[in-house]
Order: structure tokens, then C-alpha cells, then sequence
């Protein structure tokens, strides 16, 4: 492929939204949802079919998305934990020259202040501990009259970013931190019309993750919103983890005098989450109409033919598929995602890369595309060959993980068990799907191929002996490689 030749260094725009399922986007086979923003960028993009989390949980996938390093490596491996001083984000892996931004969601660590090679910092993720540490986000809405809850704001104040994403969540769209994201980082980006420095940019967006409810709620009639045959379909033959997290979710969720409810939802019947799904998918156009202003400001400055922009998400979302809601699964739902990549130098239409990658690779890909060398310790692959159509993805294997812990109570005593047992997942080049705990009672085997809806655990098939023998063989493999100590 003929590469055309850059006078400057190239700049990097990283886009990620918060739970965003990869079959949000028209690309993807959405054939109703509004993604306009998103749709052209795919126009003249490399779509990655089937992109996966290294873990489906914030701070663990994100803390890949940044390092290049799996999350048992660099320690994040639940929420809650602060990425440590030693690891290095790709913003102290690229050079000085770059001007290192950073506006949004961080959430690996103190978000209140620049870190770890970023030099410009917008927040806009409350730690909810005195009024001297709220958001970026938090001061410019309060300048617009916007009155935030006192418990917010109270030093030692019991309020949580859960209470504060509803109360935002029912602002007018343009005081959604969805909107303010989208505004700072387009005037950021036209800051650069004179490109007297680089730039690496990362716009990180709070929705659509949860609550399910936004300012453009109603968009989407729930009744007639598709969905396919996973929905709502309680797992059968699968591992005890997954059969618990359905009970709970579609036969108990937060029950009171017998009805579900979630978010204002009842979801005592079909209704109530096909609202919620409608809805959720409302903040997706919501994060999409802001993504466009970022866009419009890239081609405004004149950097866009200069600029990689890459889209993605942390993880995914079940949306009632299988009967679950939230992440935490190695569904295809919760931990398949969009990945878009532009690099104008290389491709001026879309194109689809078949095969499996990982967030692990982002880092090692972008700092080839700039012609930056790659640290020995990154356990991602380089995927610039791929883009140039010199390789391809056949025969990538990639592996999720979750690491126990817990990162929360999920208000049932044996889901909060089960969340504290290691499991190891692999997907196959040949797209077969392997999950293996402590017990075989929480594996699961599924072929994506004939099965990609995951409705069918094949573990107990003895047809299947030899597959899942040479599977387990390849997760051991990469445990060794990885240094993972986990013992399953």
C-alpha cells in the first residue's frame, strides 16, 4: 500500500465513551440507531469486527487502553485502585514534543489532578469528599446556575457518583457532561489551527453508561426498538455465576412489594426494559451528537488529514440479553466493543478488519503509526502492518479477564461470591469462546460461529473434549507469557 509521506509528527485523538455495546454503531449492522458523527467517521475508518476488553469493568479495561499492559501487569484489577507511579501511560511513552491532553473520565486514581504524563487536565468525575476537589465539570455547571445537590458538595458527605450520574442524567442536554466534554475538547482542538505542536488528546465520555436515562429519552420507541434472541432469555445450561446474575436481574432485581425496578424502570415485564434499553441507546445519539462537534472542530483546525482518531469504548452493556443487565461478563454484550481507527495517510474509505484484536494492542499500534519505538515490557502487538494490509488477524487468539475481588456489592450475597473468583477467557482465531474458573460449574464453551448469540454451553459436550483441552492449553500459555500467577 502507498503511504503517504507527513511533514509533522502526527496527532493522536483517543475517543472513549463508558459502556457503549459494540452494536451501537450503524457499522456494526445498526440499522436504526442516529450515529450520524460516528457513522462518517467509520466512512473513513479501519473497523475492527471483533474488538475486545482486556477486562469488562472500568478502571481495569481502561488502565490497558493506556498502558498497553494487561491488567494482572499493571495491577488494576477492579475498580478502585490507582494506577501506581512506575507504570507508564502512552502520554510518558510518546515524546516531549507532544502536547499530552486530558478531558473526561479517568478513574484510575485521583481524578482531580494531571498525572502520568498528561499536562492539561479537565475533569469532570466528583470524588465527592469537600467542595475544594469538585469537577471541572461541577464548577462550570454551577457558573451556569446550575444547583447541585448539597450532599455533593459536603466535606465526608455520603453522596455517591451513582446519586450524582442520576441528578445530572435529568439536566437539560446542554449541561450533560456529555455536552461539556464535547465542548471543551473542540475548543481545545481549535487551539491547534497553527499546529506549532503535536497533540495527544483523549476525550473521555461519562454515557451511556448507567442510569438509563438521558435528555433525548423518548427518542427511541421501545416498542418497536429491535432486539435479538438473547433478550430477556434466562440462561440455560450455563455456568452457576451467570444463571445467579440472571436470577437476580430479571426475577429479583431490587424488588419491592414484588415488582422490579431499576432506575424508575419496572422491569416486572418486557416493557419496562425494552424503556430502558430505548433509552440507554438515547444517550448513545447523545454522545454521538457531541463526538460530532469534536470532529467538526478536527477539520476546522485544519489537522484532521494530520490527526489519528481512534474510538472506542471500556466495555459493553447486557441491556437484558441473557437476562442481565450492566458488565462484568464475558458476553459478547459486555465485553465486545467499537473500535474505529483513522489514519488518513494510509486510508481514504472504510475498511474491515476481520479477526480478533485486543485493547492491549492500542498502545504498541499508535506508537508504530508515529514511528515510536515500543517498550519491551508492552505486552500488546502493533497492529500498524494490519492497517497497511501487510498482515492480518487470522489467526489472533485474545484473552479477557476477571481478576475477583469484588469491585462493589451488587446487593446479592452469592453474585458477590461469585465476583470473587478468577476467571480466564480466550476467543479463539476460529471464534470459539472459553471462560474457565476454579470449578467447571463456572466454565462455559460457546461457537460464536454457529452460536453467536452464546445461547448454547458446550462444555459438557464430549464432542467438544479435545477443543476445550487445546484452549485451556492456549490460556495457560499466555498466562506464562504474561506472568500471570492466577491458578485455575
Amino acid at each position: 500500500m502507498k503511504v503517504a509521506k507527513l511533514k509533522t509528527r502526527p496527532n493522536i485523538l483517543v475517543i472513549i465513551t463508558d459502556q457503549q455495546r459494540f452494536d451501537t454503531l450503524s457499522c456494526y449492522g445498526n440499522n436504526w440507531i442516529k450515529t450520524p458523527n460516528l457513522d462518517s467517521l467509520s466512512k473513513d475508518s479501519f473497523i475492527f469486527e471483533n474488538a475486545y476488553v482486556t477486562q469488562p469493568v472500568c478502571t481495569p479495561s481502561r488502565s490497558s487502553i493506556l498502558t498497553g499492559l494487561y491488567p494482572h501487569t499493571n495491577g488494576l484489577i477492579r475498580n478502585g485502585i490507582s494506577l501506581n507511579s512506575e507504570t507508564k501511560t502512552i502520554a510518558e511513552l510518546i515524546p516531549d514534543e507532544y502536547q499530552k491532553i486530558y478531558h473526561g473520565k479517568w478513574h484510575l486514581g485521583d481524578d482531580s489532578k494531571p498525572q502520568h504524563g498528561f499536562e492539561k487536565w479537565i475533569t469532570t468525575y466528583d470524588p465527592a469528599k469537600g467542595e475544594n476537589e469538585i469537577s471541572d465539570y461541577h464548577k462550570w455547571a454551577v457558573s451556569q446556575g446550575i444547583n447541585f445537590p448539597e450532599y455533593y458538595v459536603r466535606p465526608g458527605g455520603d453522596g455517591s457518583a451513582s446519586e450524582f450520574a442520576v441528578f445530572q442524567a435529568n439536566l437539560p442536554e446542554e449541561f450533560t457532561q456529555a455536552s461539556f466534554v464535547g465542548d471543551v475538547t473542540s475548543k481545545e482542538i481549535l487551539k491547534f489551527k497553527e499546529n506549532t505542536k503535536p497533540f495527544l488528546l483523549f476525550a473521555n465520555f461519562f454515557e451511556p453508561h448507567p442510569p438509563y436515562s438521558g435528555p433525548l429519552n423518548g427518542l427511541y420507541d421501545p416498542k418497536k426498538i429491535p432486539v435479538g434472541p438473547a433478550f430477556l432469555e434466562k440462561p440455560r445450561n450455563v455456568s452457576d455465576y451467570n444463571l445467579s446474575r440472571a436470577e437476580h436481574y430479571i426475577e429479583g432485581i431490587h424488588r419491592t412489594d414484588s415488582v422490579a425496578s431499576c432506575d424508575g424502570y419496572d422491569l416486572s415485564d418486557e416493557l419496562g426494559w425494552r424503556e430502558l434499553r430505548a433509552n440507554y441507546m438515547s444517550n448513545v445519539t447523545l454522545v454521538d451528537k457531541n463526538i460530532g462537534k469534536i470532529l467538526d472542530a478536527l477539520f476546522e483546525s485544519g489537522q484532521s488529514e494530520n490527526t489519528i482518531v481512534v474510538f472506542t469504548s471500556d466495555h459493553g452493556e447486557m441491556l437484558g440479553d441473557h437476562g442481565m443487565l450492566e458488565k462484568r461478563s464475558f458476553y459478547e454484550e459486555s465485553s465486545k466493543v467499537p473500535l474505529l481507527i483513522k489514519v488518513p495517510w494510509i486510508s481514504k474509505e472504510q475498511k474491515f478488519i476481520s479477526g480478533n484484536i485486543s485493547h492491549v494492542d492500542l498502545v504498541p499500534t499508535l506508537l508504530d503509526l508515529i514511528n515510536q519505538n515500543i517498550p519491551e515490557n508492552i505486552q500488546g502487538s502493533s497492529r500498524k502492518k494490519v492497517l497497511l494490509g501487510q498482515e492480518n488477524l487470522d489467526n489472533n487468539n485474545i484473552f479477557i479477564q476477571w481478576n475477583g475481588l469484588g469491585d462493589r456489592d451488587m446487593g446479592n450475597e452469592l453474585i458477590n461470591k461469585m465476583n470473587s473468583i478468577s476467571r480466564r477467557c480466550i476467543v479463539s482465531s476460529d471464534r470459539w469462546k472459553l471462560s474457565i474458573a476454579e470449578s467447571e460449574d463456572s466454565s462455559e464453551l460457546f461457537d460464536l460461529n454457529s452460536d453467536p448469540n452464546e445461547l448454547l454451553n458446550r462444555i459438557s459436550d464430549p464432542s467438544c473434549k479435545s477443543k476445550i483441552a487445546l484452549m485451556k492449553d492456549e490460556i495457560k500459555r499466555w498466562q506464562l507469557d504474561t506472568k500471570d500467577s492466577v491458578i485455575l
